[in-house]
C-alpha cells in the first residue's frame, strides 16, 4: 500500500473519530462549544455593525447547523479522495462515497439517541447529506480543473513544436 493510500485513509479514520467524538458530548457540553463560537462571532458582528441586534439563540442554531454540514462537506472530500486513490473512479466513486458518508450521518444520529440529553434527527442527516454532496462536487470540480490546466498545456508546449 502506497504512503498517499495510507495518509488518505487515516486522514478519513481522523476525520470519522472527530465526528463521533463530538456526538458524544451531551448536550450541555456541545452547546457550550457552539455557543463560545456563536459569542465570538457576536462581538465581531457587533465591532462592525454596532446597532445590530443580534438573536443569538437563532445565531447559535444556525451555526450549529452550518457546522453539520462543513463536518460533512470536508468527510465527502476525504473518502472519495481516498477511494480515487485506491482506483475507484467515476460514477462508481461517486455513489461509494455518498452511500459511506450518509450511512455514517445516519449512525451518527442513531448514536446521539444513547448519548445523555442528546437526539439525533432526520433535518441534521440530510444538512449531512447536503455537505457531503457538495463535498464531492468541490473535489470533483478541483480534480478536473487540475485535467484540464494539465490537456491546455501540454496542447500549447505541442503547438510551440510545430
Amino acid at each position: 500500500m502506497s504512503i498517499r493510500k495510507i495518509i488518505s485513509y487515516t486522514a478519513v479514520i481522523l476525520w470519522m473519530i472527530l465526528i463521533f467524538n463530538l456526538s458524544s458530548q451531551v448536550a450541555e457540553q456541545s452547546n457550550q462549544l457552539s455557543t463560545g463560537i456563536t459569542e465570538i462571532i457576536v462581538k465581531i458582528v457587533e465591532r462592525i455593525v454596532p446597532q445590530v441586534d443580534v438573536d443569538i439563540y437563532k445565531l447559535n442554531n444556525m451555526i450549529r447547523k452550518s457546522i453539520h454540514f462543513f463536518v460533512y462537506l470536508i468527510l465527502g472530500l476525504l473518502i472519495i479522495n481516498a477511494l480515487r486513490g485506491s482506483v475507484v473512479y467515476g460514477h462508481r466513486s461517486i455513489v461509494l462515497s455518498l452511500l459511506i458518508c450518509v450511512l455514517y450521518a445516519i449512525s451518527d444520529e442513531v448514536h446521539q439517541l444513547f448519548v445523555p440529553s442528546r437526539g439525533g434527527q432526520v433535518e441534521d442527516v440530510l444538512i449531512d447529506s447536503a455537505g457531503v454532496i457538495v463535498g464531492i462536487g468541490v473535489y470533483l470540480l478541483t480534480s478536473n480543473v487540475g485535467k484540464l490546466r494539465r490537456i491546455v498545456q501540454e496542447r500549447r508546449a505541442g503547438q510551440k513544436r510545430i
